[in-house]
């Protein structure tokens, strides 16, 4: 895996898609030949992107902590099918049916029924796809792909979800995370962009978050 920032106490890699938040830590035992990686936060397992473990456990707390109180800045990026408005905030009550491993979109609160929301910009369309940019403001499963779907706007490749072309590898990515360092307090961002299908389509838009 490429790692992007390592000290002491935190490791940003970017996890590649089709593989499992949970086997990071051993992945990495392997890569580096150290121990003690612990998982703060999870990707969806067909969810590339960005991911930060800790180095110690008193790293994992604190980093936890500022994931709790929302202080973790995360930036997606997704191909949709469709065109969604310029920009917006959507919001819904999501459940979450554990027999059939999927999140819906429930009319009313109920018991297991969670706030979500989110805000997304399009930073490009093409031949009916759209480019956008997300920051989640709750982590919810599946929250992306099911918030955008149910407006008739599912990721590229989320058969789960409503798309027309076939489940496999789909066009969602953790683009960046922003936190403060546990030990100093400096404030860290990382971000990697991801490649290939579907994300050569918008090549240009692609050319300047590289340029940022």
């Amino acid at each position: 895996m490429e790692i992007l920032y390592e000290d002491g106490r935190v490791i940003a890699v970017v996890k590649p898609a089709g593989v499992l938040s949970d086997q990071v830590p051993a992945l990495l035992r392997q890569q580096t030949g150290t121990d003690c990686f612990r998982t703060v936060h999870r990707l969806d397992g067909q969810v590339g992107g960005v991911m930060v473990l800790a180095r110690s456990a008193k790293a994992a707390s604190l980093l936890g902590e500022q994931i709790r109180r929302r202080a973790v800045e995360k930036e997606y990026l997704a191909v949709v099918e469709g065109e969604p408005p310029a920009e917006g905030r959507l919001t819904d009550l999501l459940g979450r049916d554990s027999a059939r491993r999927v999140t819906y979109v429930s009319p009313t609160p109920g018991k297991d029924v969670r706030e979500a929301a989110l805000t997304y910009f399009v930073l490009a369309r093409c031949n009916g796809f759209s480019l956008v940019s997300i920051s989640l403001e709750t982590g919810r499963t599946h929250q992306i792909r099911v918030q955008f779907a149910s407006r008739g706007w599912p990721v590229w490749g989320d058969g789960k979800y409503g798309t027309a072309r076939p489940e496999g590898t789909i066009a969602l990515w953790c683009r960046r995370m922003a936190f403060a360092h546990p030990q100093s307090g400096e404030r860290i961002a990382v971000s990697a962009l991801p490649q290939g299908t579907p994300w050569g389509l918008f090549s240009d838009a692609m050319a300047l978050l590289q340029a940022e």
